[in-house]
């Protein structure tokens, strides 16, 4: 029973991630440099919310009280922050498809990091995985004419976010590690909220569009904040239920709804050599998750499939 309900908590959470486009595509009317201070600032407000209710000021209490843990949740806030921007920049602009290659390159991304900055050994399969995936980017970057630096921010900038979040704490729970991280990207926020509102507001002071489309935006905007918290607390329920290995899988949900949503929806283009590309990084995964599916037959306690979270 506990296996069956922990991917219904996954399968959820991995959902409504792949159906973000779709969510902030409503708020296509609003500056996306300002869409992201006050989903922030939205999301911190639920996150306490969350936190009163079920009592558990604890481990928050204790972050703030450690200088070194409020140092590692600040760059880990500063980098999340940084993955948001780009992803909604992204679907605001037209790049959904783009967004979904950042994702499926997260994984190999996450392994690459490993080696660089842990100095971690990679097997045979996985370091093949990495050089395919690495000639799927060159096709798709004679594809699209450039490199595509907004599939290479959101999985370095997310790959970055997991290295630092792990140097933070891995004890502390999803929901209070939110906390933390919304807390600390707030003073940027409101910044960058000044910063908007001076530039639109031009030679006629300060201006700020966030609120004055309707109600229904704004809702939708007050919203997002909560969007942002629940897929994180069903990622969290599910983490605690199912394996990495498990996990692993369930993870690539969110970008094939992304490709499917940019493909089918909104109809951006994929040209022959951007297939190829694409096919060649799905080649890469394939290899990369049938060697963690061997790793964790012989090790079951762990998996090489890293998890993605708090898109």
């Amino acid at each position: 029973m506990g296996n069956r309900i922990g991917y219904v908590y996954g399968i959820s959470a991995y959902l409504l991630w792949g159906l973000f486009p779709l969510y902030f595509l409503l708020l296509a009317d609003i500056d996306p440099f300002e869409l992201i201070p006050w989903r922030v600032l939205a999301c911190l407000m639920f996150c306490l919310v969350f936190i009163a209710i079920l009592r558990k000021w604890g481990p928050l209490i204790a972050v703030l009280r450690s200088p070194k843990m409020g140092g590692w949740f600040t760059l880990s806030a500063l980098l999340l922050y940084a993955n948001w921007q780009i992803f909604i920049i992204a679907v605001l602009t037209g790049h959904v498809i783009e967004t979904a290659l950042g994702y499926f390159i997260n994984p190999l991304v996450t392994i690459l990091l490993g080696v660089i900055i842990r100095r971690e050994k990679l097997r045979r399969v996985q370091w093949l995985a990495v050089g395919i995936a690495a000639l799927g980017l060159v096709i798709t970057a004679v594809a699209y004419g450039t490199m595509p630096w907004i599939a290479l921010g959101l999985a370095f900038s997310f790959g970055l976010y997991g290295f630092v979040r792990k140097q933070a704490s891995e004890q502390i729970d999803a929901l209070s590690g939110l906390t933390v991280e919304t807390l600390a990207a707030a003073p940027f926020a409101i910044v960058q909220l000044i910063i908007v509102g001076v530039i639109a507001g031009g030679s006629g002071g300060f201006t700020l569009g966030g609120f004055t489309h309707g109600p229904w935006t704004t809702l939708l905007l007050i919203g997002s904040g909560l969007m942002t918290a629940i897929p994180l607390l069903l990622f969290g329920a599910a983490n605690r239920r199912l394996p990495l290995s498990h996990m692993g899988f369930i993870q690539f949900i969110t970008p094939i709804l992304n490709f499917l949503t940019g493909t089918f929806l909104l109809h951006e283009p994929m040209d022959p050599a951007r297939w190829i590309g694409f096919a060649t990084v799905w080649i890469a995964l394939i290899l990369l998750v049938g060697d963690s599916v061997r790793q964790a037959r012989r090790t079951p306690a762990e998996s090489s499939v890293p998890d993605e979270r708090l898109r």
